[in-house]
């Protein structure tokens, strides 16, 4: 939080705040339980900065307690906290995870489907059978990313020595009539709005030729052996001995049978699973020629430390230096956050996208509107950028409407936009004006047009100003007038 506090929240935050407002069963770009989740967590608590990192926060201390139970499973309970404690540093669980998004909540749906099978796995029973139905039925529910684990679940139970007993039993047949009945509703609302997660998918991701590939899909590898490293070096550091690094070492490294109680046929799916999710994405990406997001690797490799804590042996003084090189960089993360944030001010001082104004163009507008109408501002027609933010720092909380857009979130119609009035915000900046300004010329041809300028500042430093073309379009009917505006924020 206090890193992030000369800043508005991620646009992927505020989306998903936007989405929770109305619990749909999809939101064209994704499926729905991000924002279920969002939506539910703020009917309980207010749309702050706070509450959305708070968010964030809850989401990956979920993710570890699961990975805990997860490893529970394999090893010894010593272990089992030392791949905690490597998980803790690993960038994704901390740095990275501050802003919400499916991606985030994969980190909680992935390690609980895994939960799932690893149990169903050794239960075999038809009660096992239908808790990793529900569990693959909600990380389907959170992103079709979800069928990179499913399908090295699959993978792992064909490949396991085990794997007639664990087919001859009930557990995986009925996970799988729990899991596609728990997605009907969903299948039926792709159909009804054509499949537009899929779309999206396509305009955005589909590359020409697989030589495009090679880039990407090198970034996507380089970025998660960078954040890797962090988390296995100081893993690696914690075993040795710094009276004696190389004996130690050694040590480590040869002896790990002794005191290893591990049960080797749930380590075997672990590793096997692993393996798939780290080989499969990219090897796909590059056969069908898809474009690999680096952000994609988030969820994928929680299980990095389980595969790898086996091989080792474990004496108690590596937990305590381990914990205790935690504690050490999370005291001097939050010492040096203050100096951090002016530091990141100063560079990003002309850098719209990162230190823009977005909260404050949303208490204007939302002063602009209350002085013409007697209405609660019910949308904002603008880009996914600027519309998602104005439902969130909006003490109105308008429904975004994205114009020309083929996956529309369902959110707003145009006739609902047209019915009750909307704002419609291009920003000159952006390279996309033209369309913006274009929708604008087609749809509120009738609107009041104003400029506004905009600016926040942080520490006495002035950040970019930024500039919007605004089109005010009044109400059609005055049956809308009893929905009054808010009053306070939240």
């Amino acid at each position: 939080m206090v890193l992030k506090e000369a800043q508005d929240i991620h646009m992927d935050v505020a989306e998903g705040y936007a989405w929770g407002q109305k619990f749909e069963l999809g939101y064209g770009k994704h499926p729905p339980l991000s924002g279920w989740i969002a939506g539910l967590w703020f009917l309980l608590f207010p749309a702050a900065d706070w509450s959305t990192y708070a968010l964030a926060m809850a989401t990956v201390g979920c993710g570890l307690v699961i990975c805990w139970l997860i490893a529970l499973r394999v090893v010894d309970r010593s272990r089992a906290l030392f791949t905690v404690l490597t998980l803790a540093l690993y960038p994704i669980f901390n740095f990275k995870g501050f802003k919400y998004n499916p991606d985030i909540l994969q980190l909680v749906t992935l390690p609980l489907v895994v939960l799932a099978y690893l149990n169903a796995f050794e239960k075999r029973s038809w009660q096992s059978g239908i808790w990793l139905g529900i569990a693959g039925a909600l990380a389907l529910m959170t992103k079709y990313w979800t069928l990179t684990v499913i399908g090295a679940i699959g993978i792992a139970a064909l490949l396991h020595p085990h794997r007639m007993k664990f087919f001859l039993s009930p557990a995986p047949w009925i996970a799988l009539v729990a899991m596609i009945i728990l997605m009907l509703p969903h299948v039926w609302w792709l159909r009804e709005v054509d499949f537009a997660p899929l779309v999206y998918a396509g305009d955005v991701y589909a590359l020409a030729s697989r030589s495009e590939t090679l880039n990407p899909i090198a970034s996507y590898l380089a970025h998660t052996i960078a954040l890797l490293a962090l988390p296995i070096g100081l893993s690696a550091l914690a075993l040795i001995d710094p009276r004696n690094p190389v004996t130690s070492m050694r040590e480590a490294l040869t002896s790990a049978e002794r005191g290893n109680r591990m049960n080797k046929a749930q380590a075997l799916n672990i590793w096997v699973i692993q393996a798939a999710v780290a080989l499969g994405p990219p090897l796909g990406a590059f056969a069908f020629v898809i474009y690999m997001k680096t952000d994609w690797g988030i969820p994928l490799f929680f299980l990095v430390p389980l595969v790898l804590v086996p091989f080792v042996n474990l004496k108690r003084l590596a937990l305590f230096r381990l914990a205790a090189m935690w504690l050490v960089l999370t005291l001097l993360t939050l010492a040096a956050a203050p100096s951090i944030v002016v530091y990141e001010v100063r560079s990003q001082q002309s850098n719209s996208a990162v230190m823009g104004s977005r909260s404050v163009l949303a208490d204007r507008l939302t002063n602009e509107w209350h002085s013409r109408f007697s209405t609660r501002w019910a949308v904002v027609a603008a880009t996914t950028e600027i519309g998602q933010h104005m439902a969130f720092y909006s003490v109105d909380h308008p429904a975004p409407y994205t114009p020309g857009e083929t996956w529309s979130s369902g959110l707003a119609s145009l006739e609902e936009a047209k019915r009750k009035g909307f704002i419609g915000v291009c920003d000159p900046s952006d390279p996309r004006v033209p369309t913006c300004r274009s929708w604008m010329a087609s749809n509120a041809a009738t609107a009041e047009r104003i400029t506004i300028t905009t600016h926040r500042s942080f520490s006495g430093i002035i950040g970019p100003t930024s500039i919007w073309e605004v089109y005010i379009v009044r109400p059609s009917s005055a049956a809308d007038g009893p929905d009054r505006p808010a009053s306070s924020k939240g």
